[in-house]
């Protein structure tokens, strides 16, 4: 496949999942969107989802790695990094696209959601953020929906619980699944990756949020951070580099398991 295909089909398959990821989340979480409440079982399924509908769609043009921790494992595994910067071009580009649609989907919500003022307080909303503690201020009521956040800040739990995540889904994918070229997901390994996804976030999201996907953080982190939203808050940067470098981590050790008890 040619670097242009990467490029193309990781910036769309990364799109799809971030914006039906994303989506469910605003879905979820958002005044006036007729799912609010559904709770973590739509979450964790709604993200399975958004990984099938994804793989299935840009696999044909880049193998549909959508994972920026599933192709730095792929390149261990294969001993091959020529392609790392179209990858994880298209999944951040991706990733960004996918946020942004979420907010265009949702922008009434959104607006609803950040001007009521039993969600973010009335005029003296200033001094009620003043008296938060710095952790919980950090993070703007919306920023859920595009990034993910610890519900205790313990940087290396949280670093240790996104590794170990990362490295469950990144070793289902290694073992299982890989289409005839090598170097992505099949169809079958499509719908395996999916439930896997689902079984993370059922058992393993509670403490992180699971973000287990560099871009799938950082790109959305990074829309939040620029979008015209009223009352949005911050974007959290203070715990950005976790979600980075602990999926990085889980699959580089991945690889590393793959290549001693499976190649």
């Amino acid at each position: 496949m040619s670097s242009s295909d990467i490029f193309i089909g990781e910036t769309i398959g990364t799109a799809i999942l971030i914006l039906l990821g994303g989506g469910v989340c605003a879905a979820v979480t958002l005044k006036a969107s007729k799912a609010r409440g559904a709770g973590w079982l739509a979450i964790a399924f709604g993200w399975g989802f958004a990984v099938l509908t994804a793989v299935y769609t840009s696999a044909p043009l880049s193998g549909a790695h959508l994972n920026p921790a599933v192709t730095l494992a792929l390149a261990i595994k294969d001993h091959d990094f020529s392609t790392l910067p179209e990858y994880w071009g298209g999944q951040l580009l991706g990733a960004m696209i996918g946020a942004t649609l979420v907010w265009v989907a949702y922008y009434g919500q959104f607006h609803a959601h950040l001007t009521d003022r039993e969600i973010v307080g009335g005029p003296g909303a200033q001094d009620t953020v003043k008296a938060v503690e710095a952790e919980e201020a950090a993070a703007g009521p919306v920023l859920g929906i595009f990034s993910t956040g610890p519900e205790i800040r313990n940087a290396v739990q949280n670093l240790l619980t996104e590794i170990i995540g990362t490295l469950v889904l990144v070793l289902a994918v290694l073992t299982q699944g890989l289409n005839d070229k090598g170097n992505g997901l099949g169809v079958l390994g499509a719908l395996i990756t999916a439930l896997v996804v689902v079984g993370i976030g059922l058992s393993l999201g509670g403490p992180t949020g699971y973000a287990i996907n560099p871009a799938r953080d950082l790109g959305p982190r990074i829309v939040h951070a620029l979008l015209p939203l009223p009352n949005k808050g911050g974007s959290d940067w203070s715990y950005a580099w976790i979600p980075v470098v602990g999926p990085l981590i889980g699959g580089a050790i991945a690889a590393g398991i793959y290549n001693v008890a499976f190649a």
